[in-house]
């Protein structure tokens, strides 16, 4: 196989990431939450492991005809921002005007977000919460919080996008990549579990979530706490 063709594939996989948001759109609109949330862990698998392919075949070389960098955030804002928006909207979890609050400052933050140039740091982390709604709406799926902390909740992190705030990469973030990726490993598992189980309110995946989500939420706010903020 050639190293053409070899990007080309990983360019088909970054892609594949638009199927698996409209099939969450899908379970989404039947009310099938728990599909929805078993399809965009896909997405967020394939989320992360198409970067590192990328950098390994050098698709920017071998595959130029196709640019990865906006494939990558065309998906990014399906899976990430807008079927989590349209999921939390459809929920419930915010009644009456708060749910159209809620989408209109989600999607509308979140398309400036993903336009900022500023948007990475010189360490590969995130300056400003990287819109990750669909791990934020799972976890508010799986807590159930009052309408108000979820709306709270929403009105911080969409504020939180653009203030010099780091936020770990997973993969990209090497401080600490030996700790923040296996628990980014763990969330998907934790993730993908309570949705398996239909977010049954006793499920142990709960906690899980909480822990996994409270230290990749914190990680690069304490790297730049302790090393600076160009550290």
């Amino acid at each position: 196989m050639t190293a053409g063709t070899k990007a080309l594939l990983v360019h088909l996989l970054t892609a594949s990431g638009a199927a698996w948001a409209i099939l969450a759109m899908l379970a989404a609109g039947e009310r099938h939450w728990d599909v929805m949330f078993i399809w965009l862990v896909v997405a967020l698998f394939v989320d992360g492991i198409d970067g590192p392919l990328a950098r390994h075949y050098d698709v920017k070389k071998n595959a130029p005809i196709f640019d990865g960098v906006l494939l990558d955030l065309i998906v990014d804002y399906l899976t990430y921002v807008f079927v989590p928006a349209y999921a939390l909207f459809k929920s419930g979890l915010l009644p009456g005007w708060t749910g159209w609050f809620a989408i209109i400052v989600i999607t509308f933050a979140s398309a400036m977000y993903f336009a900022d140039t500023r948007m990475k740091t010189r360490d590969c982390s995130f300056s400003g919460f990287p819109a990750c709604w669909n791990m934020v709406v799972l976890v508010l799926f799986a807590l159930h919080p009052a309408w108000w902390v979820t709306m709270v909740a929403v009105t911080l992190l969409a504020v939180a996008m653009f203030v010099p705030m780091k936020f770990i990469h997973p993969t990209r973030t090497k401080r600490w990549r030996a700790v923040n990726l296996p628990v980014s490993v763990a969330w998907l598992g934790f993730a993908g579990w309570a949705a398996f189980v239909n977010f049954h309110p006793e499920s142990w995946s709960f906690w899980g979530l909480a822990i996994t989500s409270v230290w990749l939420f914190l990680a690069g706010g304490l790297q730049q706490l302790v090393y600076g903020p160009d550290g």
